[in-house]
């Protein structure tokens, strides 16, 4: 008789039960196994996000990440993580060209990862490709407002809902991904008011993540190498949480000098015969 094993995950579906509750979702992203397990005890779930195109490549944008860069960094980071929602973000090329090839990559990534669920950039023209995949049992975030991958169109990484065109046109995106069945939907760049509109809208019931829009949101994400000071750069909405990059420096610097200065290593680094 086969015997169902239970994972302790929390799962997509458990994100409206906080939005319900009026509990904070908090998340952040994660592409290495030892980050992740640090993240583990305090996230509902750890995006593991194309931005490591950026973060761990160097890109300029995320538009060269593929699927098995993508594939490669949710399995570290489910190795090393027990609690936490995994969320995997589908890449440029993985997903726009039809339903079925949205299907295919995201069924791909969910079976080699392990993750419980994959994100999806995109308004309204992407809604019906989310509710086929819903309806699939493939769980889905949306992402709408500032969409990374679109950044060519956009003209670069530019504020969303500046205007009256722009807020109807991000609130019927909204809506759309709503509608379609997305268990979260992630607003990038969005000016507050709008963002804000968005999120205590009575026509939108699945939760709503904020990365540069508004506290109104039911939860909030940031790139972990931004909020701890570890990158160069850092968007306006980024508020640096720790200020690793000097610390690291600090202890390379002093690592370097004890070499050069025979101090390390020492006595106590080395193994001596019994």
């Amino acid at each position: 008789m086969s015997q169902v094993v239970q994972s302790r995950r929390i799962r997509a579906i458990d994100l409206a039960k906080r939005k319900a509750a009026g509990v904070k979702i908090i998340a952040l992203t994660a592409y290495h196994a030892h980050t992740a397990g640090i993240l583990d005890p305090h996230c509902d779930f750890i995006l593991v996000g194309d931005s490591l195109g950026m973060v761990m490549h160097g890109m300029e944008s995320t538009l060269p990440v593929t699927l098995e860069m993508m594939i490669v960094q949710a399995q570290a980071v489910i190795r090393g993580t027990t609690r936490a929602l995994i969320v995997v973000d589908m890449p440029f090329g993985s997903y726009e060209a039809s339903r079925e090839q949205a299907f295919l990559n995201a069924a791909r990534v969910l079976k080699e990862t392990g993750a419980g669920a994959i994100k999806m950039e995109g308004g309204a023209h992407f809604a019906e490709t989310v509710a086929f995949l819903v309806q699939r049992g493939i769980p889905v975030m949306g992402h709408i407002g500032l969409t990374p991958q679109s950044v060519n169109t956009m003209g670069g990484f530019k504020v969303q809902g500046r205007d009256t065109e722009g807020e109807h046109r991000l609130m019927a995106d909204a809506k759309a991904i709503n509608d379609a069945g997305a268990f979260a939907i992630v607003m990038e760049g969005i000016v507050e008011p709008v963002a804000r509109a968005i999120a205590t809208s009575p026509d939108i019931t699945t939760p709503t993540i904020g990365i540069g829009a508004t506290t109104a949101c039911d939860g909030q994400i940031l790139v972990l190498e931004d909020m701890l000071g570890l990158s160069d750069r850092a968007p306006k909405f980024v508020k640096r949480f720790g200020s690793l990059r000097a610390h690291i420096e600090g202890a390379v610097e002093a690592y370097a000098e004890e070499v050069r200065a025979g101090r390390f290593p020492a006595d106590e680094h080395t193994y001596q015969p019994v």
